[in-house]
């Protein structure tokens, strides 16, 4: 069981038959080892079968990233560690961040415009370093 807080929203508990894990022989450089040991996991998530609350899987649905397939399954493939448990841990943690991600939700943004003060302030900031650099202009004899 995998339990992923999710802020205001409480704690989601996921059942480890819901992750499909599978080890996988990492690619890239890696010497000698890399050929013979299955140190990479390839984590399954099936969006649409899980047991997360509805409003949460159709967020992850319509989020937009790589790592979800056109069937609605998250596909992560960690190979950064050189042992097995620690990239099923990273798997594990990343599958979290994304849960974590669509569960917060944005607030909205109200446009706001500048009030007259700061406006006049601006302009008379502008009028006065005008004013400044006029200054340095070259110096006419008369």
């Amino acid at each position: 069981m995998i339990t992923i807080d999710v802020g205001p929203l409480g704690h989601i508990m996921l059942p480890d038959d819901e992750i499909e894990l599978i080890a996988i022989r990492a690619q890239g450089a890696g010497g000698q080892n890399v050929n013979k040991v299955s140190s990479a996991i390839h984590l399954r998530f099936d969006i649409s079968t899980s047991s997360l609350p509805e409003i949460i899987k159709q967020r992850l649905l319509s989020h937009r990233d790589r790592r979800i397939n056109n069937e609605g399954v998250i596909i992560i493939k960690a190979q950064q560690f050189r042992t097995q448990e620690k990239n099923r841990i990273d798997a594990l943690e990343r599958l979290k961040d994304m849960i974590k991600a669509v569960a917060v939700v944005q607030k909205v943004r109200r446009p706001t415009k500048p009030s007259k003060n700061s406006k006049k302030k601006r302009l008379d900031n502008k009028t006065q370093r005008g004013k400044t650099k006029a200054l340095r202009g070259k110096v006419l004899d008369g």
